[in-house]
């Protein structure tokens, strides 16, 4: 008997129930197809990522993973048919275009008397099996959190006791994947399993315990760096949750409350599939928004951190430079251009997911909906962030504002983050503030009023 395991999003050997159900019945064809309809709109630093993930997980298995390129109903059930394969192994996919690619991919399958076989899935628990008593979906976080945490999860799965690989002719994997981008960031983390054991071990056994009171301190840069590692599965959730399982601490417990952010994302997407691109909340649709030339302007001003506000150009820039932004300043700078430069949050978010390298359409689009008072929330849409106050009090030394933002590393402590009130004035090359945050707090509250 021979089994087709199809990799997605678990680019692991490790804890990974799709492998052991796909092991159990004889010989494994380990299989990833590049996917034009998700490889195309991915951005350079995601793609650069993936490729390098993927090498990883081909030394993984001695040099056996098979690439095939084009749509996955055509190229998966090709392989199964090749290999003799009366089995495909999964996790399931729950974000709208995974759920009807594996529905197409099923249908076909089943055409050729071939069985896809779902198995586990990138969270620990699965969107879906957290609901209100009436059996309505959560849309505020802190009971899910409560409901997740009274749901519990399964521990890691046991690795299968011994894998047997099918030899499979293929192409070398250099002729099957693609060169990476050149437009990727300078500074891109290291890809694969065991890459994301290493970064779990480091924060785990460093960080921790801190956790709880340095995760929105962009300057000390203590926070976990797994958000990659887990958009591609190359370390499970419920690998992290069994790891700290017996550890108690406010540290631990803000960082298990923090995967169920994430697991809360994807389960409001699962449930409202079209909050991917559109606003949860329809009357926050209706809200006036900036266009135009001096709109664009200012938007490619944010894109670039050359806004005049410190903490929103480390920001940007750290994004530029790295395809990651801390996640304290993602809320900062995403507050900043839907709020002070009244701008869409779907433009914000189109950006986001173009640059970051842990670009995730469900813990992205909704936090940008939630930032934007448009998404699930339980406060409202006049929360503003100020963009001097989330420096002062979250890199109160500027050391964060410094590293990214150059024009202003001769300046010392926390005035970093008001320049433009030094007694020279502002440093040479740094730009002068394109709005007043004062006056278009006041102007976002009077337009989401107006709605």
């Amino acid at each position: 008997m021979t089994a087709v395991m199809w990799f997605r999003r678990d680019l692991r050997l490790r804890d990974n129930p799709a492998l052991c159900a796909a092991a159990a019945g004889g010989e494994v064809v380990p299989l990833f197809v590049l996917d034009p309809k998700l490889w195309r709109p991915a951005g350079p630093a995601r793609r650069a990522y993936l490729i390098r993930s993927l090498r990883a997980l081909d030394r993984d298995l001695g040099g056996r993973l098979v690439v095939r390129r084009g749509d996955p109903a055509v190229e998966v059930v090709a392989l199964a048919r090749e290999t003799g394969s009366d089995q495909v192994h999964i996790a399931a996919d729950f974000g709208p275009y995974g759920r009807a690619r594996d529905e197409a991919v099923e249908a076909t399958l089943s055409d050729a008397g071939i069985a896809l076989v779902r198995t586990g899935s990138p969270y620990a628990v699965s969107p879906g099996r957290v609901v209100k008593g009436d059996g309505s979906p959560f849309v505020v976080f802190t009971p899910f959190y409560r409901a997740w945490l009274a749901h519990g999860w399964r521990g890691p799965a046991d690795p299968p006791d011994a894998v047997r690989w099918a030899d499979v002719d293929r192409p070398e994997l250099d002729e099957a994947l693609d060169a990476e981008p050149d437009d990727i960031p300078e500074a891109m983390p290291e890809a694969g399993e065991a890459a994301a054991a290493a970064t779990w071990a480091a924060f785990r056994d460093e960080h921790a315990g801190a956790y709880d009171d340095q995760r929105n301190r962009p300057d000390l840069d203590s926070t976990s760096r797994l958000s990659v590692h887990l958009k591609y599965g190359e370390i499970h959730p419920r690998t992290l949750l069994g790891d700290v399982a017996q550890r108690r601490g406010k540290g631990v417990d803000a960082f298990r409350r923090q995967l169920a952010w994430r697991e809360f994302f994807a389960d409001v997407l699962g449930h409202r599939p079209r909050t991917a691109r559109e606003y949860l909340r329809d009357d926050m649709a209706t809200v006036e928004y900036d266009t135009g030339n001096v709109a664009d302007e200012q938007f490619r001003a944010w894109q670039q951190g050359r806004t005049g506000y410190p903490f929103v150009d480390a920001g940007m820039r750290q994004l530029l430079a790295e395809g990651y932004v801390h996640n304290r300043v993602r809320l900062a700078v995403a507050s900043f251009l839907t709020k002070d430069l009244h701008q869409d949050w779907r433009r914000g978010a189109r950006h986001f997911m173009h640059r970051l390298v842990d670009g995730d359409l469900a813990s992205n689009n909704q936090s940008w909906q939630w930032v934007a008072g448009s998404g699930v929330d339980a406060a409202p849409y006049y929360r503003v962030f100020n963009p001097v106050l989330q420096g002062q009090r979250f890199d109160p030394d500027g050391e964060y504002v410094r590293r990214w933002v150059p024009e202003l590393r001769d300046v010392a402590g926390a005035a970093v983050h008001e320049p433009w009130e030094l007694p020279g004035g502002l440093p040479p090359g740094y730009p002068e503030r394109i709005v007043d945050h004062k006056v278009e707090r006041e102007e976002a509250l009077r337009r989401y009023a107006a709605r």
